[in-house]
């Protein structure tokens, strides 16, 4: 297996740097919209040959260092209770969303072996698939983006009703996101059962929040996540991400995750400083970069690395995820740079090896009598 990705999760030194990109599969690529023409959203998600092919396609265009599977963050809320479509140009919309304690309670246990079997079946046939070559990602909503979306029924730009429930009612909050994180828990592993070889956790909109409540409402649900995961599948990498996340940084080093995530607001060089070096970092090109002309695509690609420096624990993705209309030629030079970069330091260091050694050969053939203090290079 190529495990350039594993091994970066666990700080580990690689030939190269690994790169995947978040939503790789999607509707930037040709192979997508065809099959997308075929199917409704969720339809594709819920059904697995199709999830599986979709997983599969970046995979086979780019040069790749992991595959994440096909699925979506919503879906296993309808196993609670929740009624969730996809509506053309409105995005996902929650029809019962949870406004009270009321709500909250009416909540029902489920196992997410049964209400998502169908993500589970595409992960076993992506692993057959791929036969090992390269690892499988798996993914889940964090407590806080699922109980947001769960609480507004639908995308929000001020999350004000959750923010009210938040405030005005902590003990169905409180409620609330103990259940999510137990579906979250049991999803990641039984996704792990079927075959991933890591997990990410999405916390797209836990940057809407002020550090205090990030540590009060949040934080020790994600902490709890990780830690049932990591004490029932030791081994296997957890990534916890978000976006616009700049103000939690040093409490995500407390998340206990393996791999942070780095949007592109922040210098990932100064995020990795504020985590510690406990932990792995991933990221952070901004996606509106891949449409820029190729020499500044390059130029921000570099940048990147060069604050990596050749440091091991890093796993180059964007910021957040590829956008629609991304030029896939891009895409394509991208995974091409990344994996021939090398840091300015290493470049440095082979020259002096070449150096030393012909100045060596030149002694020996005799050339110089004797060799001068200047000459003595090791």
């Amino acid at each position: 297996m190529n495990d350039r990705y594993l091994k970066a999760c666990r700080r580990e030194a690689v030939d190269r740097t690994p790169i995947w990109l978040m939503r790789q599969a999607g509707r930037y690529m040709s192979a997508y919209r065809a099959v997308r023409e075929r199917y409704g959203f969720l339809q594709m998600v819920k059904t697995p040959e199709v999830a599986a092919e979709i997983t599969l396609q970046p995979i086979e265009a780019f040069d790749l260092d992991a595959a994440i599977i096909f699925a979506d963050i919503l879906p296993p809320l309808e196993g609670i209770g929740l009624q969730l479509s996809f509506e053309k140009g409105e995005g996902p919309i929650i029809h019962n969303p949870i406004r009270s304690a009321a709500d909250v309670a009416a909540l029902h246990e489920c196992d997410p072996r049964e209400s998502v079997s169908y993500t589970l079946d595409a992960v076993r046939l992506v692993k057959r698939a791929l036969a090992d070559r390269i690892p499988l990602i798996g993914f889940s909503g964090a407590p806080f983006t699922l109980a947001a979306y769960a609480i507004e029924g639908g995308g929000s730009k001020e999350y004000r009703r959750s923010k009210q429930l938040m405030f005005a009612q902590p003990a169905a909050w409180h409620s609330l996101m103990a259940q999510l994180s137990t579906l979250v828990r049991d999803y990641l592993l039984a996704q792990i059962e079927a075959g991933v070889d890591a997990v990410q956790l999405f916390d797209s909109w836990a940057g809407a929040l002020a550090p205090d409540d990030y540590a009060e409402y949040v934080l020790p649900y994600v902490q709890r996540i990780i830690a049932e995961v990591r004490a029932s599948q030791p081994g296997v990498p957890i990534v916890y991400f978000g976006t616009d996340m700049a103000g939690l940084h040093p409490l995500l080093a407390q998340s206990g995750a393996d791999v942070l995530g780095v949007d592109w607001r922040s210098r990932i060089d100064e995020a990795w400083a504020q985590f510690g070096p406990g932990v792995a970092v991933q990221g952070n090109l901004d996606p509106m970069a891949l449409f820029a002309p190729w020499p500044e695509l390059e130029r921000r690609a570099r940048t990147v690395l060069d604050r990596i420096g050749g440091r091991p624990g890093h796993i180059f993705n964007l910021g957040h995820g590829i956008l629609t209309e991304t030029p896939e030629d891009n895409v394509r030079r991208l995974v091409e740079f990344v994996h021939t970069y090398q840091p300015d330091q290493v470049i440095r260091g082979l020259r002096r090896k070449s150096y030393t050694r012909k100045l060596i050969c030149t002694v020996k053939q005799g050339l110089f009598d004797t060799v001068s203090p200047c000459h003595r290079v090791t």
